[in-house]
């Protein structure tokens, strides 16, 4: 896991007071981590072209101009400059003969140091009209720090990166949904000091696939009961059932029941069906196709219990939600819609799906205040998984996973790993790690991935 935090100048200014690192040896090490991609990934006579801003992220954009020997290195500062340490870096670059050129549409990289993560304001005409034209080109874009354009405030008019390196730690908005399209891949940067010394402790983090933990049946002397009994309510869509029941028992789970009012003849083979709840059940998951199929009362007697649950989809709307929200051990996996629905029901706030896109980590840090003994995920493009102060960012996510069925594929992972006697956290996170990870190792082409495909993939895991 990677630490992420709001805003890294108390981190910058901890490096100062505490290690008397100078804010220019902060800058020269942001030059070279750029430089040094270059230098890793382009072959020497490269054409590079620096487009620098007026601030300190135009700096290390013109510290970096020093950097590339043997490159076809040029810059343009767009707008002149405004910071201190950014004429000095360009009084440098004049005392060793550099000069500015403007164009830079021939240029087989871009490196986009015009702002960084500092912006709080609009972007004026002439400044988009420059992001616009660098987007157009056909250059390998390389931005310093964040894409010009994108911050905490701003990002309808973005620089598109095809490589973002981002200095001393990752930023929460760069993983909000919004962000996503913009960052291209993206890297951590040291500024001359090691990670450990530079950051400090945070209660947000970046999931890396390294830190998924499978399902390891390590003991021979077991049987079916052993790995758990997961039951899945069947509402009116039994398809989304039948997905999350195929996907749970695929995901190590020893038994899966579906508890249906119907005799449905489409159930698989291997998953069992019932009309109650079967009295082994180890955790409980529904919502999922749930539609009208089971009164209040009805959902009341099945989950007059205290095993986990896993709750989605139509359950949301149910008013029986608030009192389940209550229970201990409970994982809720709302998609944007729905989860601003539970904003309102539970007088947390009152907000369209605009204003929970552009604030995905405020409101789920608000939720979790709330309610912090049970597991918040919230899907999208980057999931946020919470628990009791504690985010958890998922952004290995794709395009793959929007199709209907997708979600009923995590809740059925989710569910087994619950069912197998896995935390509440520790299911969220493995079970979604599993589903991106899933998505990711699927070839075929990216619009025709099915949930089946995903469930398939579990075996090659």
């Amino acid at each position: 896991m990677l630490n992420i935090y709001q805003e890294v100048s108390t981190l910058d200014k901890r490096a100062y007071e505490k290690f008397s690192l100078s804010e220019d040896l902060l800058m020269e090490h942001a030059a070279l981590s750029i430089s040094k991609y270059i230098k890793t990934n382009f072959p020497k006579k490269t054409s590079v072209h620096i487009v620098c801003g007026t601030g300190n992220n135009g700096a290390d954009g013109l510290a970096c101009v020093r950097l590339l020997d043997g490159y076809n290195v040029s810059f343009s500062i767009p707008f002149w400059l405004k910071s201190e340490m950014a004429k000095l870096q360009f009084k440098r670059l004049e005392l060793l003969g550099f000069k500015c050129k403007n164009s830079f549409f021939n240029s087989e990289v871009i490196v986009d140091a015009i702002f960084g993560t500092g912006l709080n304001k609009e972007l004026n005409q002439e400044t988009k009209e420059l992001i616009d034209q660098i987007n157009k080109t056909n250059s390998f874009i390389i931005s310093c720090d964040t894409p010009s354009g994108l911050s905490q405030t701003q990002h309808k008019t973005c620089i598109d990166a095809d490589v973002t390196i981002t200095m001393g730690a990752y930023k929460e908005f760069m993983f909000e949904d919004y962000s996503k399209d913009f960052l291209g891949e993206h890297y951590v940067a040291d500024l001359g000091l090691a990670k450990e010394l530079y950051q400090t402790q945070t209660d947000v983090k970046l999931l890396e696939l390294e830190d998924l933990k499978l399902p390891l049946r390590d003991k021979q002397n077991t049987y079916k009961g052993s790995f758990g009994h997961l039951s899945v309510l069947s509402g009116e869509k039994s398809g989304a059932s039948i997905i999350s029941s195929l996907a749970a028992f695929n995901f190590g789970v020893g038994l899966v029941t579906m508890i249906t009012k119907k005799n449905l003849n489409n159930i698989p083979y291997e998953i069992m069906s019932s009309n109650s709840l079967a009295t082994n059940t180890s955790a409980i998951a529904l919502g999922m196709g749930l539609g009208e199929e089971y009164s209040t009362n009805d959902l009341e007697k099945i989950l007059d219990n205290t095993l986990p649950l896993l709750l989605d989809a139509d359950i949301f709307y149910k008013d029986i939600i608030l009192k389940l929200l209550s229970r201990e051990n409970v994982v809720i996996t709302p998609h944007p819609k729905e989860f601003i629905h539970l904003l309102k029901v539970t007088n947390i706030a009152n907000i369209n799906i605009d204003e929970l896109q552009s604030k995905r980590f405020y409101y789920v840090k608000e939720f979790s205040k709330t309610y912090p003994h049970l597991v918040l995920l919230l899907k999208g493009a980057n999931v946020l998984i919470a628990k009791d102060k504690k985010i958890y960012v998922n952004p290995h996510g794709s395009s793959k996973l929007a199709k209907g069925g997708s979600g009923d594929v995590l809740s059925g992972l989710i569910g087994s790993l619950l069912a197998q006697g896995y935390n509440i956290l520790d299911a969220s996170i493995n079970a979604s790690l599993t589903h991106t990870l899933l998505a990711k190792s699927y070839k075929g082409a990216n619009f025709s991935m099915t949930p089946i495909d995903l469930i398939t993939k579990l075996k090659d895991i």
